[in-house]
């Protein structure tokens, strides 16, 4: 097992795009999981009530009614696994005692706890291949489902019972359809991840108005535009990643005053940076690369006192960077390059700041090195936008810095077009949120 984690660890941090890269399971195969798991939902969405003749219960007991609909849950989950190469749940099989079963976690029942109820499902990373019954949603006390980096497919079925669920982790699997709505109906969740999937299409509006601390959504095929309702949200992590998201940053994001990290890089994100960006005091990692923002970095921007990782670059950001954003007290990463930004304060030159990491490549910095060539900066920096009219902004600072032409280099060729990498966002292990009580953590 040991040989496997290292294995899986790999896979984690080489992996950029979706997880079928990755995971050993054709088109094919995940086609033909998707497919049985939808002809065995039922067509209503309603469970039978009776599951005796099914599941051989007339000659099984159970200490409660509860762990008698637990038991149908999981066997109806074991029959769903396509391949389990590592006999994660050969226990399940002939064991009437869900408690002992591997990844199943019980604990007093919140609502009395003179019973013990399945509280937890944990089946991280044992390459699990299958999908999801509908008779999960019997498992009406669950409140940690984890089954990251696994091989399943098809949807999210309506588990609308899940009225405890807590933390919700279904990454690095091959998920499909739109984004589960079935999660907008569960009041205590606190931690949802969906990254590394095949989620499409639109964001619920309403997903905003979840009391959620973290939200992964990072490495799908979402897109449209992201809801102006996001400065509604209350998450202290939030990643938009390597999507198709386009349209402006929401200028309500000013109220999120819980935010400490947010990524947004690789999408069709385009427009002025709203001014509001810089109310957010405890913000410590800001990523917008790889997009198509353009006009001047807000002056307000020098007010993030908390910012430790600033990363703008690959995007058409023109004017000049100030000298204030780069005193700022916590910042040690600050990648602005791949732009075309045409000057820059004494404090922005990299190497100018002790234990702090500044990179202004293939900009149009005049005496800078690896700058663009000057006939490819000329019909940017000629015709900046004006933020102050720009949809986005709507109220953003005017560019005001003449544009000087950086001499043509004669012997050093252009920098390469390298991508930045960008700081990856915690694992479920790492993130600080809280269990409710009378739930069993996983070991």
């Amino acid at each position: 097992m040991k040989v496997f984690g290292c294995f899986v660890l790999f896979f984690l941090v080489t992996c950029s795009s979706l997880s079928s890269i990755c995971l050993a399971l054709s088109d094919a195969e995940a086609a033909f999981i998707t497919r049985r798991q939808l002809l065995t939902l039922p067509k209503d969405g309603k469970l039978p009530d009776n599951f005796d003749d099914e599941y051989g219960l007339k000659n099984k007991t159970f200490a409660n009614e509860r762990l008698k609909k637990a038991y149908v849950a999981l066997q109806a989950f074991k029959k769903s696994i396509y391949s389990d190469p590592f006999n994660t749940t050969a226990n399940w099989v002939d064991n009437t005692d869900v408690c002992s079963y591997n990844g199943v976690f019980c604990a007093p029942a919140l609502d009395d706890p003179n019973i013990t109820v399945v509280a937890g499902i944990d089946l991280n990373g044992n390459d699990i291949a299958g999908s999801f019954p509908a008779e999960l949603g019997l498992l009406t006390d669950l409140a940690l489902f984890h089954v990251n980096s696994n091989r399943f497919c098809g949807i999210i079925p309506d588990f609308s019972d899940w009225k405890l669920m807590f933390e919700f982790d279904v990454s690095n699997n091959r998920l499909v359809g739109s984004f589960p709505r079935v999660v907008l109906s569960w009041p205590s969740l606190k931690f949802l991840d969906l990254r590394y999937n095949n989620f499409e299409g639109e964001l619920p509006c309403d997903l905003f108005d979840m009391k959620l601390d973290a939200l992964f959504l990072n490495n799908n095929r979402f897109s449209y535009s992201i809801p102006e309702k996001l400065g509604r949200s209350t998450v202290s992590v939030v990643t938009f990643a390597h999507n198709n998201f386009n349209g402006c940053i929401p200028r309500s994001i000013g109220n999120m005053q819980n935010l400490n990290e947010i990524i947004l890089s690789d999408n069709k994100l385009s427009g002025c940076f709203p001014s509001e960006i810089g109310s957010l005091k405890n913000l410590r990692v800001f990523d917008v690369s790889s997009n198509l923002f353009h006009g001047n970095v807000p002056q307000s921007f020098s007010s993030l006192e908390s910012i430790q990782t600033l990363i703008l670059s690959h995007n058409q950001l023109t004017g000049f960077v100030s000298e204030q954003i780069c005193k700022l007290p916590s910042l040690s990463n600050f990648t602005f390059s791949y732009n075309y930004f045409q000057g820059l304060g004494n404090e922005c030159i990299p190497g100018s700041k002790v234990n702090s990491a500044f990179d202004d490549a293939s900009n149009c910095l005049a005496e800078r090195p690896s700058q663009k060539w000057a006939n490819t900066c000329e019909p940017v920096v000629s015709n900046p936008v004006d933020c102050s009219r720009d949809m986005c902004s709507a109220g953003g600072t005017p560019p005001s810095i003449p544009y000087t032409a950086p001499p043509k280099p004669t012997t050093i060729p252009p920098a390469p077009e390298l991508k930045t990498p960008t700081p990856a966002p915690p694992t479920p292990r790492e993130a600080k949120v809280l269990r409710p009580k009378g739930t069993t953590p996983p070991p």
